[in-house]
């Protein structure tokens, strides 16, 4: 019985062990100081048809979580080997427990490793050290959190621009019809019919059926036999009509006239005096309307033009429709553009009141600078004593060797420079590491001051130079110097303010120097330079 039971256990524990030793814990280092970086990495290797969770946390522990960052995959063989690491940064001193968090593999959780860590004070000296005011709270990003609000506007202000565009075609297209119209009475007729198709009495709206049926009677009259229809009142209308067919040798009946008159009198009862005529009344009164205005037509002289006259009447009615087609065609593009351009307008103004102009700037228009600042970085060791840097840009090898004295080259063993960009650029990044022929004592401030003047051989002028102390987080100790000069591009004739920092470090026989300068105010090119500089590795030279 107690040989089963010591076998259970031993089978329970080598399944706990295993379960366990399926996620890998690691730190890269236990003792850090105040605000640094402890990078905590979570390893785990599973076969490729697997999913894994790894949680997204604000703190482990009593240590927060500065950066969280993509999953590395490694495939070996059929496998997956996925690393997630964390950043975590605690800023008081003290020693903390890195909490033990759950990995979810196939739903199935499984526990990390709990770690301790210590977290140091800094000394500070404020006779070197110089001391600054706190910075202001910067506003969080929060435009990929609301994408979606300005996808709805902008699908809104998309939205507005095809209603204004279609309001426009429809009326143009309206007035175009009233073009293609030959003859009054074509109109009048065809109007008749689309009153009809309406429905508005149909509908209880008497008073627009008889304001709209009036009209039509109106405005043939008024282009066919040419007296002022639509401003006469009816009794004006009727005298008028009975003058012109005199005039015009008309043979109207009095029973035509009379009809047309009473049509007239109903209408205006209808829209001042609120009088509600029966189905049959109103069905009457648009059937005398049609018959007053076809006898009308037909009672009107008509002169038959001679052929040629109407072949040229025709080719001058087509050419005004092309005319007026061509100027259609001409406005609705010219809507068209001017809508564009308003949309532009408006997008851009709501971001630069929203966000501000900076933010349309950068996030819209574009800056380059930015873009390096969010790309994916490189990190990579560059010459002879090795300097070990991450920088946006793989660095290329230049020749920097003709910028110096001939009589200092003849010093030197071995030199080696890399760089991104050059002096012309509005950003500029540059390692270089040389080795002297013989044992030399190297003078970091003389060092410093050929490291600036061969910029000043490149074409910077008007150069301010400070000069401070610095240190590796090794430990390693060199020499900065920053400042600003004039960036002028004669080829272009353009002059930029460029804000730099140099450091160099010594070692037996070695040199290592790290330049790097962008716009001057510009704030990813410092947040470029700080990065760059946080994270500077030394190696010793070799011979």
């Amino acid at each position: 019985m107690k040989i089963r039971l010591y076998l259970l256990l031993l089978l329970l524990s080598t399944a706990v062990f295993a379960q366990q030793k399926q996620v890998v814990t690691s730190i890269d280092t236990i003792k850090n100081k105040i605000g640094a970086e402890f990078k905590l990495s979570i390893k785990t290797t599973v076969d490729t048809s697997s999913k894994v969770i790894f949680p997204k946390l604000k703190n482990f522990g009593a240590l927060e979580v500065i950066q969280s960052y993509p999953i590395d995959t490694v495939k070996i063989d059929d496998r997956y080997e996925l690393i997630k690491k964390y950043g975590l940064t605690q800023f008081d001193s003290g020693r903390y427990v890195v909490s033990s968090i759950k990995i979810f593999i196939n739903n199935k959780p499984f526990m990390t490793d709990s770690l301790l860590v210590e977290v140091s004070n800094v000394q500070v000296d404020t006779l070197k050290q110089k001391m600054f005011d706190i910075k202001d709270i910067a506003q969080a990003d929060n435009s990929i959190g609301d994408w979606w609000k300005y996808l709805l506007i902008i699908a809104l202000i998309i939205g507005i621009g095809a209603f204004i565009y279609w309001f426009i075609k429809k009326r143009q297209e309206k007035k175009l019809q009233e073009v293609i119209y030959k003859t009054p009475i074509e109109k009048a007729t065809s109007l008749l019919d689309s009153l009809e198709k309406k429905e508005l009495w149909q509908k209880g709206e008497v008073k627009a059926y008889y304001s709209e049926l009036t009209d039509i009677a109106r405005n043939y009259i008024e282009e066919a036999i040419e007296i002022p229809a639509m401003e006469s009142t009816t009794f004006e209308l009727i005298q008028g009509l009975r003058a012109a067919s005199v005039k015009k040798k008309m043979t109207l009946s009095k029973e035509i006239i009379e009809n047309l008159e009473r049509v007239l009198k109903q209408a205006d009862l209808v829209k001042f005096a609120k009088s509600k005529p029966l189905d049959f009344e109103i069905t009457e009164d648009r059937n005398k309307i049609q018959k007053a205005i076809l006898t009308l037509d037909n009672s009107i002289p008509v002169e038959i033009p001679v052929e040629e006259d109407m072949l040229l009447n025709e080719a001058q009615r087509q050419k005004q429709i092309q005319i007026q087609l061509r100027k259609q065609r001409n406005k609705r593009i010219v809507t068209a553009v001017a809508s564009v351009f308003f949309l532009l307008a408006a997008t851009t103004t709501f971001f630069i009141v929203t966000k501000g102009f900076d933010y349309v700037k950068d996030n819209i228009i574009g800056h380059p600078i930015k873009e390096l600042l969010e790309g994916e970085w490189v990190k990579s060791e560059y010459g002879n004593p090795g300097i070990i840097i991450e920088t946006p840009k793989v660095l290329k090898r230049v020749d920097l060797t003709k910028t110096l004295p001939k009589n200092g080259m003849a010093l030197i063993k071995e030199m080696q420079s890399f760089a991104y960009g050059s002096v012309l650029d509005r950003f500029y990044v540059m390692v270089s590491t040389l080795k002297f022929k013989a044992e030399t004592q190297i003078d970091l401030a003389k060092s410093m001051d050929g490291a600036l003047q061969s910029l000043e051989a490149q074409g910077a002028q008007n150069m301010i130079v400070k000069q401070e102390d610095f240190e590796t987080e090794e430990g390693v100790k060199g020499l900065k110097a920053y400042g600003t000069f004039s960036q002028i591009d004669g080829e272009n004739k353009t002059t930029a303010k460029m804000y730099y920092e140099a450091i160099l470090f010594s070692q037996e026989g070695g040199l290592q120097q790290i330049l790097i300068f962008h716009e001057e105010g510009d704030k990813y090119g410092n947040e470029i330079s700080e990065r760059v500089l946080n994270a500077v590795e030394l190696k010793q030279a070799s011979k």
